[in-house]
């Protein structure tokens, strides 16, 4: 087994010139909130660990957000490992600036011990029961593995873009920062989930002609008789269910987020106001053909379902309320400001004046350097609470991995705190038992 020299500088990593080691108790794979939140934890009990992060810390945090980004829940929520918020407006949305230095205080904090720059290229398990991970710095081996890559790792952008005139400025929802990078003209954002929405919104503001293409995402109320939705929800105890409560079980993994915005203090998104204001709503983006752009003619439905989640979560809301005798003033249903007159299933984009379109249709997760047997039928892990049927391995800030709050920064601490327990313990089981492979004790 060999190491390189390590590539970093003092600068870009907090391991030490010549501390770096070819064995290690715990290697973390990610250097996101996910994975310093298990460094925390793991130093707190003094474990040995190793990050390893392709690119640097926080990055898609530093470089994969618009200018007028905004958190889209209250900071109050921001709850990584001894480092909740610390600023002055816990009711507020931290701006994309904000966050950045959220992040930088708390990597500050932590010091974690993390090659920068390291991409993992395979990790496989020998015989003897150890990990083996091949890295662009050499290999390494360890008990324990934790991946903390995230699950929004690869953006999607359909097959049907390649036919796609090369005239027309094609990007990812990732690559967008502000209207000033397109060129004249309309743009098409396709995909009506968080980021389309809001992006929609930002060129809309801007003065750009927007062309949006819908899709099944919900939508909720940013404020509703007399408190943000959110503060509600967790009043609720929506926060605290766990996946297992959850009526969907493992398939709430799969659900696209509620549209809303902290832009400007916060505020709901109502694509029919947009509508109005001249914004052109379509349906799902289906194909392009023959120099046609061709919609699902479903935009009522989209817009319908989307009005229903919001007036759904907004009765339940209501009902805590007279359940629990709660003063909060009324406010009046939600009444449609706008509907479409008909289905329109083609656009000609040369007529459409539109120069630019922007896939905002999401992230598929990427773990084909993964060699275990760990996945189901679609590619997804198989984990309790992150800890697999694979002795050691475990995933860590995966969407509903326990709780809504698992992939934010609400709930990403309890559960790197449970996993360290249970690494704390495989990890005395090692020391006494001949092969790390036989029972473990449950963790509750």
């Amino acid at each position: 087994m060999s190491l390189s020299t390590p590539k970093n500088t003092p600068e870009n990593t907090f391991v030490k010139q010549g501390a770096l080691k070819s064995h290690y108790t715990v290697l973390i794979v990610g250097g996101g909130q996910a994975g310093l939140s298990m460094s925390v934890c793991l130093q707190e009990r003094g474990i040995d660990h190793l990050i390893f992060e392709k690119n640097t810390m926080m990055h898609s945090w530093k470089t994969q957000r618009w200018d007028s980004f905004t958190l889209v829940t209250p900071n109050w929520q921001c709850a990584l490992p001894n480092h909740p918020y610390d600023g002055d407006d816990p009711k507020g949305f931290m701006k994309r600036d904000e966050i950045i230095g959220y992040l930088d205080r708390f990597a500050a904090k932590v010091k974690p011990p993390i090659l920068e720059s390291v991409s993992v290229e395979k990790i496989t398990k020998s015989d003897d029961g150890h990990f083996v991970v091949l890295t662009t710095q050499g290999e390494f081996t360890a008990e324990q593995v934790v991946i903390a890559s995230g699950g929004y790792l690869k953006p999607i952008i359909p097959r049907m873009a390649e036919r796609i005139p090369e005239t027309i400025l094609q990007m990812h929802s990732n690559q967008y920062k502000n209207a000033q990078q397109l060129p004249e003209g309309g743009v098409l954002v396709v995909g009506s989930g968080q980021s389309g929405a809001q992006i929609a919104e930002d060129l809309h503001i801007d003065g750009k002609k927007v062309f949006l293409a819908t899709g099944n995402a919900p939508r909720v109320a940013r404020q509703y008789r007399g408190k943000d939705v959110v503060e509600w929800l967790d009043d609720m105890g929506y926060y605290q269910k766990t996946v297992d409560e959850h009526p969907l079980r493992e398939g709430v993994r799969d659900n696209t987020n509620h549209y809303v915005t902290g832009r400007d203090g916060g505020r709901e998104i109502d694509l029919r106001r947009f509508a109005l204001e001249g914004m052109e709503l379509f349906g799902l983006m289906e194909n392009y053909q023959d120099g046609q752009l061709i919609f699902k003619p479903d935009l009522s439905d989209n817009l319908k379902a989307a009005d229903d989640t919001y007036k759904n979560i907004n009765a339940r809301i209501d009902s805590h309320i007279e359940k629990n005798g709660i003063s909060a003033p009324e406010e009046a249903p939600y009444e449609p400001v706008w509907e479409p007159k008909e289905e329109r299933e083609n656009l000609d984009l040369a007529a459409s004046g539109i120069t630019s379109i922007i896939w905002c249709i999401g992230f598929t997760p990427d773990f084909s350097w993964l060699d275990l047997p760990v996945f189901n039928g679609m590619g997804a892990p198989v984990h309790h609470r992150g800890v697999t049927n694979e002795a050691g391995l475990y995933f860590i800030g995966l969407p509903w991995l326990h709780t809504w709050g698992s992939g934010r920064f609400s709930g990403v601490a309890t559960d790197a705190e449970y996993l360290t327990q249970y690494v704390q313990m495989f990890s005395a089981s090692v020391k006494n038992q001949e092969s790390a492979n036989q029972t473990l004790p449950e963790v509750s």
